[in-house]
């Protein structure tokens, strides 16, 4: 009995353990793409079987006290201004031409941004990858030859989310997500992402290119390139505010 009972108690220990590792591991990866600050220029390419799309745009981050992020589309002219803006938990749209800002409701985080295979929510992170889920280390594994940690992501009972799970690989050596599969709540694949193209990018080595694909369309596709990246911009004040994102050009 005693034998037993010593092994149910190490058994205990080496999953606590694990589910401690895994959190911080999730963590520093987010922090490997974002910083605690950060401006970039992308490009999205939204490819379907008959017809595709591209567009750039420009970001911002500032995790510095709360979390907050602006994005502005630079092109094609169709989307040119539309701008997001999340400050905490709440997040806004502005559309130009009509002149409006729309407060968005968390029921439309899990809807297509701007077309893409991309959910709202992936955009501008409503939910937080750190705080809203519980991680878990499920095995190691290697990706493209690094070796990398299979992390599971279940949310919180009270968390607000679009996921039901995800399914991270993160490097072990350099905290890089090389691949992220995200299961709907009955734990039904529907979208995969991959990193590819790690080079130096804002004074890191850091994947530049990452595609997603949907999981029930083998002919659709959506790729996001950083063009540029800065992990130390300057914010002046109110930056991160409803009346800039109706000024932001």
């Amino acid at each position: 009995m005693r034998k037993i009972n010593l092994l149910l108690i190490l058994l205990n220990i080496s999953v606590c353990s694990i589910a401690q590792d895994a959190k911080p591991l999730v963590q520093k990866s987010e922090e490997t793409y974002k910083g605690i600050q950060s401006y970039a220029e992308m490009e999205m390419q939204v490819l379907r079987k008959d017809w595709s799309k591209t567009m750039t745009m420009k970001t911002w981050h500032d995790g510095s006290s709360k979390e907050q992020s602006l994005i502005l589309i630079t092109a094609p002219a169709k989307e040119k201004g539309a701008a997001f803006l999340k400050v905490g938990r709440d997040v806004w749209n502005w559309q130009p031409k009509i002149e409006r800002v729309i407060k968005m409701p968390p029921s439309m985080m899990s809807d297509s941004w701007m077309g893409s295979d991309i959910s709202n929510d992936d955009m501008v992170r409503e939910s937080s990858m750190v705080n809203d889920y519980t991680h878990k280390i499920i095995k190691d594994t290697t990706i493209e030859g690094k070796a990398c940690a299979l992390v599971e992501l279940i949310p919180l009972a009270d968390a607000v989310v679009v996921w039901g799970k995800i399914h991270m690989y993160i490097s072990k050596s350099d905290y890089l997500q090389l691949m992220v599969k995200f299961y709907d709540e009955d734990f039904y694949l529907v979208n995969t992402m991959s990193a590819s193209d790690i080079g130096p990018l804002g004074g890191r080595n850091i994947p530049r290119t990452m595609t997603i694909v949907p999981a029930d369309e083998n002919e659709q596709k959506t790729i996001l390139k950083y063009k540029t990246l800065d992990f130390n911009p300057t914010f002046k004040p109110n930056f991160f505010s409803v009346q800039n994102l109706k000024r932001m050009r």
